[in-house]
């Protein structure tokens, strides 16, 4: 090989490398950035965090990001997809992030990359507005109760009444409006869920349901997720960022007020899951 085919060997080489390490130091904030949009993964069935109205976009999600946009500087755009194709497209790369929100827990903390907490996922109980009877979780003993078929309540609910003196019937419910129907009909005592969502159907309902204070369920939190890699993390530490600026100025606490009727607690730092 002559001098100058050597050298023009090392620029090609030194220019791959260049060019490789600039793709690296590309990650999912900087594409973000140069985007000019943070594009995120949702259900639009999920009141009060994400649902539709006349056709449009409403709930906690749309307020929220909207300032987190804003402190980021950059636009969010929304995908509505059914739930089981969300976290696949997050892994495919479809999206920046995941808007649903999930539940924090240990196995999928192991899978995924969570943003700080935005609201309280603990089970509670919902009951009728009317109901005197149901002062406190416990007073559900050998009455009937419902909750969501497959989901984390119902475990949680389950593993509750082994706990008192004689436990109630449970009614497991494909849909949770059916449950609330069966509940203000008198058909159960209590509907148990997530606080976030009975806090909800609670404020939208307050002439027909009341939560049950304290809840019963291990303290478990609502956060968005992202791809668990290197590329994300400075994605995420973006968006904690501007999480605690709006928790420190308050508007984290007025969006929850406005959709859940209720300010709630959300740490500032990770908190360990509870299962």
């Amino acid at each position: 090989m002559s001098i100058l085919a050597g050298w023009k060997c090392r620029l090609v080489m030194l220019a791959l490398c260049a060019a490789s390490a600039t793709a690296h130091a590309e990650d999912q904030l900087a594409k973000v950035k140069k985007a000019g949009e943070l594009v995120v993964g949702t259900e639009m069935q999920f009141a009060p965090f994400d649902f539709l109205e006349n056709g449009q976009q409403a709930g906690f999600n749309k307020d929220l990001f909207a300032e987190v946009g804003k402190e980021m500087g950059v636009k969010v755009r929304f995908i509505d997809l059914p739930w089981p194709s969300v976290l696949p497209g997050l892994e495919a790369g479809k999206f920046d992030m995941v808007g649903g929100p999930l539940t924090v827990t240990k196995a999928r903390m192991e899978r995924y990359t969570y943003t700080l907490p935005i609201a309280d996922a603990t089970d509670a109980l919902l009951k009728r507005a009317n109901d005197s009877s149901l002062r406190q979780s416990s007073d559900i003993a050998g009455k009937t109760v419902g909750a969501g078929k497959g989901s984390a309540q119902l475990d949680q609910l389950k593993a509750y009444v082994a706990t008192l003196p004689k436990p109630p019937e449970i009614r497991e419910y494909v849909d949770n409006n059916q449950a609330y129907a069966d509940l203000a009909a008198g058909r159960i005592v209590a509907v148990a869920n997530s606080m976030t969502n009975i806090a909800y159907v609670a404020k939208q309902r307050p002439e027909t349901f009341a939560v049950v204070q304290p809840p019963f369920g291990a303290k478990v939190y609502f956060a968005y997720c992202l791809r668990k890699d290197a590329d994300s993390k400075p994605l995420a530490d973006a968006f904690n960022a501007a999480l605690v600026k709006m928790h420190n100025d308050g508007r984290l606490a007025a969006l929850q007020k406005k959709w859940f009727g209720v300010a709630m607690d959300a740490p500032t730092t990770m908190p360990a899951p509870n299962y």
